[in-house]
């Protein structure tokens, strides 16, 4: 697992958090967390290509929120999705990062962590999002 980096690439023209080729996994406990980032790793994933995401890293990095004010206005799609992240991290929610580009990547993310009921997914296309959800049992 690396430390996550919130880099110019991971963001819109105007700012807002838009990682293309990541999907985003938050769920309640800190420790689904790291159990979901340690079986995408075990799954085939790189270290460096699984990142943890603590609440407060959510708030600061992603959601651009400042102590108890909100965060940077957006509008669409994007902006409504970092709202639902800023909301989750408020409740202590923590979230996995992980580089997953393509369809066989995300299918393969989704086997990993099954076992482990998250809470909120995404994934990041080029062009479009898509919601995650978890695999039936």
């Amino acid at each position: 697992m690396k430390t996550f980096e919130l880099t110019p690439k991971m963001v819109t023209m105007g700012g807002v958090f838009y990682p293309t080729g990541y999907a985003v996994l938050l769920f309640p406990e800190a420790a689904q967390a790291r159990q979901a980032a340690e079986a995408l790793e075990a799954g085939g994933f790189a270290g460096d290509a699984v990142m943890l995401l603590p609440p407060d890293t959510i708030l600061r990095d992603i959601g651009k929120v400042d102590g108890d004010k909100g965060g940077m206005p957006s509008v669409g799609t994007e902006g409504h999705t970092v709202d639902k992240y800023i909301a989750l991290a408020r409740r202590g929610h923590h979230g996995v990062m992980v580089h997953a580009p393509d369809d066989e990547d995300t299918q393969r993310l989704l086997s990993c962590v099954h076992p482990i009921a998250f809470t909120y997914g995404q994934k990041y296309h080029m062009l479009a999002m898509e919601d995650l959800e978890p695999l039936a049992a």
